[in-house]
């Protein structure tokens, strides 16, 4: 089967375990007919509900309606969307936009279990990806769906269901496996022991369709594929391959070991304390059953689940790129408050001040479950009877809130210089063109600055005009020296000035060699260059602003990390890259 069968099965099989799947992919009829068969698989009557991105607390958890309190003159309750899917599977479209907020409350939710979710992830970059917080909770995985249904899981009779259900309860525990499973998170550098036991339990559900007495290596091999592969942090190390000595292993681990781990060769176990004596001696002689297990069974895992790294996330790997952690902004940007406008926010308690306003339903519904204890307390104290339908209090008040999302100011220090012209000034102008477009996307603006001879100028301001970008690109010209302390400066004084004037947020990216040969006051001299430079790195680093220096000389040089480290920058050297793969890396890493 697919790994869309499988996540479907497994899924059906142990909710509360893994959690629930994220399906990676764009909307289209091939998904929508994959859900479709995902529904079918699940008992007649489980709820199968859909999670809007912007509900608020009340529809998700549940309160009162005031609708209806309202014309009972006493408090009703309404159920949440929360209880309203209790044993079924809740449905989150979009879910890389998924509000934090939103995100940490299903978080809670799925630690509680009696639900699982199907999170579609339509995420087209890297950056675009389910926040962590829920993210980590879904054990399981998987790609966008073909287009052909031959692959598509049928719905099993309810027979195999209960029969695999009655496998999954009747599953012994292995140490070996677990630890197998653990040692293969930790050479993906994936960090805690949510995802190994994750992978156990896919593993356990597995062994439970095919009808193992336990968990076998494809049952382990394919979790690994399913839930390590795609959370990979870092590359395995080429060591980890090779096998240990076996004079080191047989006498302590394997015989007890063997008959756990490969059940189907229980007929050998008489044979293996001949076999002990063997590797005191000599290995070349061992039986067949010893060079089945020459690789560790941690080895084998780690080899599966990196053939199964999605090829975007081995490409960033390979380039030394992790993926970052937290929840991504996407094409939103990040979110910041404002009283007046954008979107709207669950409201908060407290009388308005200033561009606040009072939101009436929420006050009235904080108001509502104490009228007739407020009533007998006006009877008690003897006061004179009101007109009043409502008795609000100050204790009541809500003002509303909303979010709109912050602008971001990406500014590009471009080298222009010689020494940069003659290697790396076109690829550089092409991912420059190519990130200019994705800022323009998101709605964000861009700066360019570009330093040669002995100045810095700025040849482009913040806009958000694709069009005069991508101009002010094709008029850089190049050739001169390599002023690169009056390009470090340019770029923190008009990344500061944004930060401190608009309150907006600043980004710098400096595509550069690091071969500084003019100083500030514009004589030439390479050692008085590189100090002013280091000089500006310390004042940028002192300021705080996110920054990324890329290395695009042809050779990686020792003074371009120096330079990145005393500025508080990211480093990357690309000695190879082309445009593609300098904006696939600038991406990754702001």
């Amino acid at each position: 089967m697919s790994a869309s069968a499988w996540a479907a099965c497994l899924l059906a099989l142990d909710p509360a375990g893994l959690g629930g799947v994220v399906l990676r992919g764009g909307p289209g009829p091939a998904r929508d007919a994959l859900v479709a068969q995902w529904q079918s698989l699940r008992a007649p009557g489980t709820p199968w509900r859909r999670c809007p991105l912007q509900i608020d607390d009340a529809r998700l958890l549940g309160g009162l309606d005031l609708g209806l309190s309202v014309a009972a003159g006493r408090p009703v309750a309404q159920a949440g969307l929360l209880a309203e899917v209790r044993g079924g599977v809740l449905v989150l479209p979009m879910a890389e936009r998924v509000p934090t907020a939103l995100a940490g409350r299903l978080a809670q939710a799925l630690d509680g279990g009696g639900f699982s979710v199907l999170a579609l992830d339509e995420g087209a970059t890297p950056d675009e990806r389910v926040a962590t917080c829920l993210g980590e909770r879904l054990a399981l995985v998987v790609d966008s769906p073909l287009a052909s249904s031959a692959d598509w899981p049928a719905a099993p009779p309810p027979s195999a269901l209960a029969k695999a259900l009655h496998h999954l309860r009747a599953l012994p525990f292995d140490a070996e496996g677990a630890e197998a499973l653990c040692a293969c998170a930790q050479a993906l550098g994936i960090v805690g022991l949510r995802a190994p036991w994750q992978a156990w339990r896919a593993a356990c559900a597995v062994a439970a369709w095919r009808g193992h007495a336990e968990v076998m290596q494809d049952d382990a091999e394919l979790a690994a594929r399913l839930v390590l592969a795609p959370r990979a942090r870092a590359l395995p190390p080429a060591e980890q391959a090779t096998t240990a000595p076996p004079a080191a292993e047989p006498p302590a681990a394997d015989p007890p070991v063997d008959p756990a781990a490969q059940p189907p060769a229980s007929a050998d176990a008489p044979a293996a304390p001949p076999s002990e004596a063997a590797p005191a001696h000599s290995a070349a002689p061992a039986p067949p059953p010893r060079e089945e297990h020459a690789q560790p069974l941690p080895d084998r895992l780690i080899a599966a689940a990196q053939s199964a790294i999605p090829p975007d996330l081995l490409a960033l790997l390979a380039a030394g790129l992790a993926p970052q952690r937290g929840t991504a902004a996407g094409r939103q940007g990040v979110a910041t408050r404002s009283a007046s406008s954008g979107r709207p926010m669950p409201p908060r308690r407290g009388a308005p001040r200033g561009a606040q306003r009072l939101d009436l339903l929420a006050t009235l519904r904080a108001a509502l479950p104490w009228q007739a204890l407020r009533r007998q307390e006006r009877a008690q104290l003897a006061l004179p009877p009101t007109r009043a339908r409502w008795l609000v209090r100050r204790d009541d008040f809500h003002c509303r809130r909303h979010r709109r999302p912050a602008e971001t100011t990406t500014v590009f220090v471009v080298d222009a210089s010689g020494s940069q012209a003659l290697h790396r000034l076109a690829e550089a102008k092409g991912a420059v063109e190519l990130l200019l477009a994705d800022c323009y996307v998101r709605r964000d603006r861009v700066a360019l600055i570009a330093f040669r001879g002995t100045a810095a100028e700025l040849l482009l301001p913040p806009t958000r005009s694709l069009v005069r970008a991508k101009r002010a690109l094709t008029e850089l010209p190049g050739g001169g020296g390599t002023p690169l302390a009056a390009g470090i400066e340019a770029g923190w004084q008009l990344a500061a000035g944004l930060q401190a004037r608009e309150g907006a947020r600043a980004q710098l990216v400096f595509l550069t060699d690091g071969r500084a040969n003019v100083d500030r006051q514009g004589r030439g001299g390479r050692p008085g260059a590189m100090a002013d430079a280091q000089q500006m790195a310390r004042r940028l680093a002192g300021a705080g602003i996110a920054s990324l220096l890329i290395d695009t000389s042809v050779r990686p040089q020792p003074e371009s990390a120096a330079l990145a480290r005393q500025m508080g920058a990211r480093y990357l050297a690309l000695p190879q890259g082309r445009a593609e793969l300098l904006h696939r890396a600038i991406g990754a890493a702001l």
